[in-house]
Order: structure tokens, then sequence, then C-alpha cells
């Protein structure tokens, strides 16, 4: 598995990281062993980068890591979110309410110190204000934190955030079926040495080739109750586009696909081939999905051609039946 530098950090991380939101049970109930199985599958598959949050199934996801995870081994770094759950979101953020979380992290962690603590795309008006940056430098200076950043829904919050010196990280939705940070974003993470961690490379699975019309998810699952942005944004499951016209889009851009790999394959080839890109944090169901996923890290780089052809496609075809702000 190759590593890439995580933005300023002295982090170095696996191209392919692990994104725990599943392990919540927000894609499906998730049976202990199950949990236990997949992250020690991500370990051995030399994934040393897991990212969480505190509202996914209510910590259980980060009880899992903790206990899967050793906080001994100083090559394995978490990352968790802060902002979203009940007792903050939307308007009652304070450094108590911070620090209460945080500790609470730490106990669910087993960590004494989180590598990384990313705002939950909180509102854009908190992020404006300003003051919750330097929460987090008092948190940092406290020793709760390593590092932070944040996890943000539009390319706008990623450029408001990305004014703050000391802002680590932003963790985006890229992929083929969101493309604007390459014009728009990447360059100015470049230049302040920010590391981009891309969450939904596969589109909240659409993009793996594996849906069809017939595909039916679980009631639990969020690409069943926020198909349409009913829960939360409407730009975060399946990347925003109806997912009729995702399947379709999905069968178009397969014929851009060398003949040799899979779909899921070659749209997360393209998310690695920008440089601006640190990790791609991939969920899994299971061990065996853990091993696709991390197969990625020796696919070919795609020609320029490819994505050319990839950009243009987005434009002309993709971006206008994306919804909500992006």
């Amino acid at each position: 598995m190759n590593k890439r530098k995580l933005g300023k950090t002295h982090l170095m991380v696996s191209e392919v990281g692990l994104g725990c939101w599943q392990l919540g049970g927000d894609f499906g109930p998730v049976a202990d062993s199950q949990a236990d199985e997949i992250l020690n599958a991500a370990i051995e598959n030399k994934i040393n980068f897991f990212d969480t949050a505190d509202v996914y199934g209510a910590g259980q996801s980060e009880r899992y890591i903790g206990a899967a995870v050793p906080a001994a081994n100083s090559e394995l770094i978490v990352a968790t979110k802060y902002g979203r759950e009940a007792v903050t979101y939307p308007d009652k953020y304070s450094l108590t309410n911070m620090r209460d979380a945080l500790k609470r992290a730490q106990d669910r962690l087993q960590r004494d110190t989180i590598d990384l603590i990313q705002l939950h795309c909180i509102p854009t008006q908190v992020m404006a204000y300003g003051e919750i940056f330097d929460w987090l430098r008092t948190v940092q200076q406290d020793g709760l934190v390593k590092y932070f950043g944040a996890s943000v829904e539009t390319v706008a919050e990623a450029q408001l955030c990305a004014q703050q010196d000391d802002l680590a990280t932003l963790q985006i939705i890229f992929n083929l079926l969101r493309q604007r940070p390459v014009k728009e974003l990447f360059d100015i993470t470049k230049e302040r040495e920010i590391g981009v961690i891309v969450r939904l490379p596969l589109a909240s699975g659409l993009l793996s080739g594996k849906y069809s019309a017939s595909t039916q998810f679980a009631a639990t699952d969020h690409r069943n109750y926020n198909k349409d942005g009913a829960a939360f944004s409407v730009g975060e499951t399946f990347s925003g586009i109806p997912f009729e016209k995702g399947l379709e889009l999905t069968e178009q851009l397969a014929k851009f696909k060398p003949s040799d790999i899979t779909m899921a394959q070659f749209a997360m080839r393209w998310i690695l081939d920008h440089d601006a890109v640190s990790t791609v944090i991939a969920g899994a169901s299971s061990p065996k999905q853990v091993a696709q996923n991390v197969s990625v890290a020796n696919v070919a780089p795609l020609s320029e051609d490819i994505h050319a052809d990839l950009y243009d496609f987005y434009l002309n075809a993709v971006e206008q039946h994306i919804r909500g702000v992006f």
C-alpha cells in the first residue's frame, strides 16, 4: 500500500483508507463480529487511516475502532468528527461542548489524544464566524487532538475553511459525478499544504456498477431514507444524483473504462490520479470488499486523454443533474 503525506501534518496515510460510517449501522445492521472482521481486514491489507464520527451509530463506530485499532500502534491513524450531535447542531456550539464531545470520543476510541478531529458539515455561518477554529486550536494546545480539519458539503465551504492557516485537512465529496474540486479547490489545497480526504468515492456505491433499477436498500440505510435529502443534505447520498439517473450515468461512464479493471477500480483510480488527494476513504461491508478497495493501489494511472474525456462528460452530461448546493 502506497502512502501519502497528509497535508502539513507529519502523518503518512495509506492511499486507501477505511470510511467507517457503515459501522454505525447507517447502511443496515452490523454485527459485532462483522465490524471486527472488517477492521482486522483493513489492518491486514495495510490500511492505516480510519475515518469515523461521533454520530455514526451514536458512537458505535468509534467504539468498534477503539476495540480493534490499537492506540499503541502509532502508525494506525484515527480521525473522527465533531458538530452533528443533536445537543450541538445547528446552533449550540461552544468550547465546553467541543471539549466534552472530544473527551467522550477519546473514551470510545480508547485514545488519550485523537490524531485528527474534523468539523462535521457544520453550518456555513458557524465556519464563517470563525470562533470555532479558535476552539479547535485550544483543544489542540490542551493535547486532546494532534491536528484539526473540516469535513464540508460544498466547494465554497472548503475554500472558506482553507483560509485558516493551520487547517490540516479538508474532507470533501469528490468522484466522477462530482468533479468541481479539480478546477476550483486543488490549487488552493496544494498551495496551503492542506491534505484532501475524499469521501463518497463511489457515490454511495453507484459507481461500483453493481446496482440496478431493482436494487433495494434496507429501511435503516441512508440510501433509502435519504435518497432525496429527507434526513440530511441531498448532495450526500448518491452525491446528489437521483438514483435512476445515476444508474444511467454510471453505464455511460463505463464506456471510458479500460477493459482490464472493474468499474470501482476505475472510479477510485481516477481519484488517486490527482496529486492533491491524500487518501480515499472507502467504506466496506465485508473483508472481501476491503481487499477489493485496496486493489486500486496497484492499478496503473489513467491516461491524460481519459481524464480529459471524463471531465468533458462531467460538464456536458452530469453536473446539470446534481441536486443541492455543491
